[in-house]
């Protein structure tokens, strides 16, 4: 009897506990003006509905939990809306009306959802085609709700189109989609596309809030922001975090709460962080990161919390008006902006780069936190490095001085022997301007003294003659690529002082005239006009070669003792040709070790 006694009480907290619904569930949108961040939408349906323009088919579409699927329904209950004093369709669904309570629950036996995911088949398709000839049992329209609707099959779009394109006139088609791009054109062109956004952050923060007010929790902001913004635009995904949250912190929400249980970092020490690498000090930076690291914090959620805060103050120093956004913290709104003042776009591009790189890093390694601390000290290292626009300027700021001279700019000369020491200060630069990362402290560095360019003086005391000349010059100047150039793909016609007419072969670079110009004039101290004659030319000089070595192994194959030589030893063959009484000229290009050509029959 006693236990019969006590079952009661503990069957009805039993039922009391299963009877608890979800955050997401209870406060799940019942009419279009509780729809939160999706204005455009509703202000086209209401226009739509009053002017009587009432479409046959709608896509919804957008990402996750913004509310595609209680979209579907609310505008069911509008197609459906009758109460007594109103007998149409109508947007304004403050009253309660007669199929409003069964159409919200997904129980009407005139709306009916189908998962596209579950029924993707031509046989789902065929049996929606054969049921919407009838009318509906008690509702002004019967109204067709499919989900996911870009995992049907090709068959099944195809099978749809026709009866999508004629409805008859009491059936309505409302598709909702994540993947619009896999949903067919010709499904598209025969829908009214509403694109549901992306809730802002803020709009998201007020949301939260009065949910938490309604439902007695006491929730900080900073717990808030950090709540819509790990939902990333989907009301439902804030709510379902919102409910972990009070379940967490037992009915009370902190912020250090919602940072332990998403694996967050702290904003402020974020803010923190960035402020050590952006002045280049490694030990700190890399002491502030294990301090989060030992709280919990994930690396390469670390990582990301600081690409996010780069990007917040790269976007604050073109729209100072976002610092009105509600996600952020105070310190967020006020570092940030001094950021924004001091930091150049370089730089900051510069850091966001490097991060984009290092994540997926962090994200792929074995060691993690190894490979974040080596993503820090290479974002402290930059720090100090000029960007390309300050390396140039240093370039063009060290102009070479002479004695007596005055500087560019109106600098002071040194004394000594007429190199005057210059100093680079680092100057305050506007929006735009080029800079190392400011909070560097700076210090004017000394910079090199440039001499000037020597004066182009005449190597080649001889006229040129001939291509053996320039052969000659190339040499001297050990331009050795060149050299091949010339000998291999220039055939030479004449030589007269200051111009030469040449030809060339089909395989000659093209801007090798230029480059021959522009040394000759370099080398011998005078101007050179070389020009591409009409005429063939001679052979190159590498062809010349090539006869020369070919006759001389004729030559040698030919002499008795050599092919004496050559049959007393199997396996013998000629490697070389010297030719001990030739002039040097001819020596030097007779001896020089080849190969004996490739249609060679000596063994």
């Amino acid at each position: 009897m006693s236990e019969a006694g006590n079952s009661g009480p503990k069957s009805l907290e039993i039922g009391k506990a299963a009877a608890y619904r979800v955050l997401a569930r209870k406060y799940r949108p019942s009419n279009f003006s509780e729809l939160v961040g999706q204005e455009p939408m509703v202000r086209t349906l209401t226009n739509a509905f009053a002017t009587g323009r009432i479409a046959q088919a709608w896509m919804l579409t957008g990402v996750r939990g913004v509310g595609k699927t209680t979209t579907a329904r609310i505008l069911a209950r509008a197609l459906n809306y009758k109460t007594a004093d109103i007998d149409q369709p109508s947007v304004d669904l403050a009253v309660l009306g007669e199929h409003c309570q069964a159409i919200m629950e997904g129980r009407h036996v005139d709306v009916i959802e189908m998962d596209a995911a579950s029924h993707t088949g031509i046989d789902d398709i065929r049996d929606i085609i054969e049921r919407v000839r009838y009318a509906p049992v008690s509702a002004r329209y019967k109204v067709y709700i499919i989900d996911e609707v870009h995992m049907l099959s090709t068959q099944a779009f195809n099978g749809l189109l026709k009866t999508l394109e004629e409805p008859p006139p009491h059936v309505k088609f409302i598709f909702a989609t994540t993947e619009i791009r896999k949903v067919p054109i010709t499904v598209l062109s025969r829908c009214q596309r509403f694109d549901l956004r992306r809730i802002d952050a803020g709009a998201l923060v007020a949301h939260l809030g009065s949910i938490s007010a309604q439902e007695g929790i006491s929730v900080d902001d900073d717990a808030l922001a950090m709540i819509a913004r790990a939902a990333e635009g989907s009301a439902r995904d804030s709510l379902s975090i919102l409910d972990q949250a009070i379940a967490h912190g037992a009915g009370t929400v902190s912020a250090a709460a919602v940072r332990a249980m998403l694996g967050l970092a702290d904003r402020a020490r974020i803010v923190d962080l960035f402020e050590h690498v952006m002045k280049g000090d490694v030990a700190a930076a890399l002491g502030e990161f294990r301090a989060q690291y030992d709280t919990g914090a994930d690396p390469a959620a670390v990582l990301t919390d600081l690409a996010e805060f780069n990007h917040l103050v790269t976007r604050l120093r073109f729209v100072p008006t976002a610092i009105e956004d509600a996600s952020l913290s105070e310190d967020e709104r006020q570092r940030g902006a001094d950021f924004a003042r001091t930091l150049s776009v370089r730089v900051l591009s510069r850091t966001w780069q490097m991060l984009l790189k290092g994540i997926p890093e962090v994200q792929s390694s074995n060691r993690p936190v190894s490979a974040a601390e080596m993503v820090l000290i290479r974002l402290a290292h930059a720090a100090d490095l000029p960007t390309l626009d300050e390396a140039l300027r240093s370039l063009e700021s060290a102009a070479p001085v002479q004695n007596g001279a005055p500087r560019p700019n109106g600098a002071p000369a040194g004394g000594g022997n007429g190199a005057a020491a210059m100093a680079q200060t680092r100057m305050p630069v506007g929006p735009g301007g080029a800079q190392t990362m400011r909070l560097v402290e700076a210090s004017p560095a000394p910079v090199a003294f440039v001499a000037p360019p020597e004066p182009v003086v005449e190597t080649q005391s001889a006229p040129l003659k001939s291509l053996a000349d320039i052969i000659a010059l190339a040499d001297a100047q050990r331009d050795i690529a060149f050299k091949v150039l010339v000998k291999s793909c220039i055939r030479f016609v004449r030589i007269e002082p200051g111009r030469i007419d040449v030809g060339l072969t089909s395989d000659a670079p093209k801007m090798l005239l230029n480059d021959l110009t522009t040394k000759l004039r370099a080398w011998t101290g005078r101007s050179w006009l070389v020009s591409l004659s009409k005429e063939e030319g001679g052979q190159t000089l590498a062809e010349m070669e090539s006869a020369k070595r070919e006759t001389a192994f004729l030559d040698a194959r030919s002499d008795p003792t050599v092919a004496a030589i050559l049959a007393r030893f199997p396996g013998a063959k000629i490697i070389d040709v010297r030719i001990p009484d030739a002039p040097e000229a001819e020596t030097t290009e007779a001896e020089v070790p080849v190969e004996p050509p490739a249609d060679d029959d000596e063994p």
